[in-house]
């Protein structure tokens, strides 16, 4: 049997693949939450050769509705669309990265899982580490894609949304992991939503604690004490990744993932459409 690839790629593995002649989709997913145009401006600047761009909010995010979060994900057949439209056939394997740590490449590795793509990892460090490894880069638009064909699959992760989340808040539900930084948690320093705090019953395990000092995710054995810590007892599966829109939940799940503890579901609505419910409790604090 051949072993699951590392969701994470080096640099210098992926170097070595190009180098070699592999075939792959590289996408880039940089993004700025404070300045929406800014990923795809620092794509045209400088890029992996061959290399496309995914706009999180154009590419990776469906319409809003006042009530379904800031990036609510679009309908599985909406995204296979977009991903066609981009060139990307059934059996190429794709490797996404940005330059924040992973936190946006995260959400398109989550998404390709959601609709059954096999074959996707992301870029360990990002263009930090790419550069810091003498790879090329490139300025420039991409030449327009050639549309492939991209077949829906069953998906390879979970989801649970509002109404089950609020029906299982309490003793016997699923441990909530809130990604966001401990200030927001707290209920402190909102600015991206309308209310602060934390859905009650939730623990916090901010992404980048996910990371290393040099942005690259710190060693699965790692990960996994951390992981394992966080869990207190539970395992994965009974788990539900949540952040402030579904972006960076799916920075812990990829951490998870790494440290061998795949299966937790994602809220994708996250903080954002929580607190814009009317009957969606509230804590603040700490714990």
């Amino acid at each position: 049997m051949t072993p699951t690839p590392s969701p994470l790629i080096s640099a210098a593995e992926l170097q070595s693949l190009l180098d070699g002649g592999a075939e792959l989709q590289l996408f880039d997913c940089g993004f700025d939450l404070a300045a929406p145009d800014a990923g795809q401006a620092a794509f045209r600047a400088a890029h992996l050769p061959g290399a496309r761009y995914l706009h999180l909010e154009r590419h990776l995010c469906g319409p809003r509705t006042g009530g379904n979060g800031r990036h609510p994900l679009p309908g599985r057949e909406a995204f296979a669309a977009t991903l066609g439209a981009q060139g990307l056939r059934d059996d190429l394997p794709v490797v996404a990265m940005d330059g924040s740590g992973g936190m946006y490449a995260a959400r398109l590795w989550w998404m390709l899982r959601w609709v059954g793509h096999p074959r996707v990892q992301v870029l360990d460090g990002g263009l930090a580490a790419w550069r810091a490894a003498g790879g090329a880069l490139q300025a420039g638009d991409p030449p327009p894609a050639v549309p492939a064909r991209f077949m829906l699959r069953p998906a390879r992760v979970r989801t649970v949304d509002f109404d089950a989340l609020r029906a299982g808040l309490g003793a016997g539900g699923p441990l909530i992991v809130d990604a966001r930084g401990s200030d927001r948690f707290r209920g402190e320093n909102e600015t991206l939503d309308p209310v602060g705090g934390h859905i009650p019953g939730a623990v916090n395990r901010p992404f980048r604690d996910n990371l290393a000092a040099d942005g690259r995710f710190k060693p699965a054995d790692a990960l996994r004490a951390d992981w394992l810590a966080v869990l207190a007892g539970r395992a994965a599966e009974q788990s539900v990744a949540q952040c402030g829109s579904g972006v960076t939940a799916c920075h812990n799940l990829l951490a998870m993932a790494v440290a061998g503890l795949d299966g937790a579901s994602l809220y994708p609505g996250s903080w954002s459409e929580w607190c814009a419910r009317d009957n969606a409790p509230v804590a603040t604090g700490a714990s």
